[in-house]
């Protein structure tokens, strides 16, 4: 492994974590597929080809893991941890629940998008990314990334603005079914 690979990754780490939360929506999830990233990255490394961007080549990766993930999920159900779900003490239960219902409410409707505009979310929004440099990561024109965010906000957007009603999940574009 090159001491160019090596030194990219670690300092993509910090993008690569944001990026990693913004596909889980968990903090511990976000660490593990980043971990797992890096493992594939360094268990692959002789498929990086120097002069490349390694990040476009990183995030396919955390993609790539992410989709594994679900598959597996799907198939041995979600694991819940109890210590997360009762460490209330100290807030106004009103304004925590009506928080987490309308994170619920994003987070469906964020789910609920196209895997691209999931994608462009997590890049633009959460990593920070400008739109040229989405374009160029994800090796499309400008004005495709620039619709697509605005697709995906504009749902968001719904989102947040119907509030805690809005849990029900987005519809799926391609079948009209949640």
């Amino acid at each position: 492994m090159s001491e160019e690979l090596r030194s990219g990754i670690i300092e993509l780490l910090p993008r690569l974590r944001r990026f990693a939360y913004a596909l889980s929506g968990d903090l511990d999830r976000a660490n593990d597929l980043a971990q797992e990233t890096c493992v594939r990255a360094l268990a692959n490394s002789a498929q990086w080809q120097p002069g490349t961007r390694l990040d476009s080549w990183m995030y396919r990766i955390a993609q790539n893991c992410w989709l594994d993930q679900v598959r597996a999920r799907k198939v041995r159900g979600e694991v819940v941890d109890i210590e997360t779900q009762t460490d209330l003490a100290g807030s106004d239960g009103r304004d925590v629940m009506e928080r987490r219902q309308t994170l619920r409410a994003v987070s469906a409707k964020l789910e609920g998008l196209p895997r691209d505009q999931q994608i462009l979310v997590g890049l633009i929004c959460i990593d920070g990314m400008s739109y040229k440099q989405a374009a160029e990561t994800l090796g499309l024109p400008i004005g495709t990334i620039m619709s697509r965010l605005s697709r995906a906000r504009s749902v968001l957007a719904e989102a947040l603005e119907q509030g805690p009603t809005a849990v029900k999940p987005a519809l799926n574009a391609k079948s009209g079914t949640p």
